[in-house]
């Protein structure tokens, strides 16, 4: 067992190159499961089975990467986006986000009306606090729970939920992507734009590829660092409130340095697409090296209400997405910046096109503003019934 953080994170990255060399030999079958759902699926079956402990030192070890390298990679993968593009796309993408809004919440109302009778007297407030989460995230979270005075010791099985239902989501929308031109078939979704802009994006990454050098590399690595911890510095002496923390001051920072510097000459620096991969699938460890299968089986019941909650939301998110003629790409990123936030919901916009990560930064940041008033509206519908 490994208690020692940095072969915690060697393991990781050794894992992350033995999946990065399979995909580029086993190309048919990494066709239909992409690499980063192979990643996740296998770092979260080596920590069910236990191979590394959460020790102090692996902790720290998480706790540094996962808040540092997040702004570094959403800054090095916003300088090759065409922000352009993407404000072209406003429209859908807010229909996509207030439709994902709505189903989440619509999916909590129905659950616990279905199963009232088996809740405790306070669960409407943690359900309440749950829900700020999935549409905002941990911030929204405790900002419902201060709000509703609910106990740290009532929180229990709800932090479960939220674990273990957002790892399991997280894999399904992943593993999703694959289908996404049968399901825009389905919707009748036009997706002429986001072919297109895809297209432009990987002409574009074939060159820097072709072109890199050494000290791009350097350069990269330096500037991506150095403004993550500018941002982290300037975010401590701005203002916060419930739904704006100082880690949404510190991601909200480096989305602007990310759109600014696309627009200097540093955005045309070769080598940005796989120096940003890198951490990317870095980031995706991370987080597998968290989830655990074990888990499934303490509390089954309130697993199996947040299953149905989310499953309510994706049926009602499809409908509405054949209604509106809405692709897989806008639902699917749309559902997880509310139930994953600002960590996730760029990893699965990556996997559908890299110009499309502010798409996702864009959504996620959105939740974080209306996260805790949703949350506090939910709860009083739940006290209701």
């Amino acid at each position: 067992m490994i208690t020692s953080g940095f072969t915690y994170l060697a393991v990781l990255l050794f894992i992350t190159a033995v999946i990065v060399q399979l995909d580029r030999r086993y190309k048919a079958f990494f066709e239909y499961v992409p690499g980063i759902v192979v990643l996740y699926f296998l770092v979260m079956t080596l920590s069910t089975a236990g191979l590394w402990q959460k020790s102090d030192e692996v902790n720290l070890y998480y706790g540094q990467l996962k808040d540092n390298l997040l702004q570094v990679m959403i800054f090095l993968m916003l300088l090759r986006c065409n922000i352009r593009e993407v404000f072209k796309l406003g429209p859908r993408m807010l229909l996509g986000f207030f439709s994902a809004t709505a189903t989440i919440c619509l999916g909590f109302i129905v659950v616990f009306a279905a199963f009232r009778s088996h809740w405790e007297p306070h669960t409407w407030k943690t359900f309440a606090a749950l829900c700020g989460s999935w549409i905002g995230g941990t911030g929204n979270m405790v900002a419902v729970q201060k709000a509703l005075e609910v106990p740290d010791s009532q929180m229990g099985y709800t932090l479960l939920m939220d674990s273990v239902n957002y790892a399991v989501w997280v894999m399904v929308l992943l593993a999703c992507v694959p289908a996404a031109h049968r399901f825009n078939r389905w919707t009748g979704a036009d997706t002429s734009q986001i072919d297109e802009v895809g297209a432009q994006l990987a002409r574009e990454q074939t060159t820097a590829h072709a072109e890199m050098e050494f000290h791009h590399l350097v350069l990269l690595l330096g500037v991506g660092f150095l403004i993550a911890a500018l941002c982290k510095a300037t975010a401590g002496y701005l203002p916060t409130w419930s739904f704006l923390s100082t880690s949404t001051w510190v991601v909200m920072l480096a989305t602007v340095a990310g759109v600014a510097g696309g627009l200097t000459p540093l955005g045309k620096t070769p080598g940005i697409s796989m120096l940003s991969n890198l951490i990317l699938y870095l980031m995706v460890a991370l987080m597998g090296s968290r989830a655990n299968f074990s888990e499934l089986t303490q509390a089954p019941f309130y697993i199996f209400c947040g299953t149905l909650i989310i499953g309510i939301h994706a049926v009602s998110l499809a409908l509405i997405a054949k209604l509106l003629r809405l692709d897989l790409f806008t639902c699917g990123v749309a559902s997880l910046a509310h139930i994953g936030g600002v960590a996730s919901a760029p990893i699965l916009a990556a996997a559908y096109s890299e110009v499309l990560i502010p798409v996702g930064v864009l959504m996620a940041m959105m939740g974080y503003i209306v996260g805790t008033g949703v949350g506090l509206l939910v709860g009083q519908i739940l006290s209701l019934l």
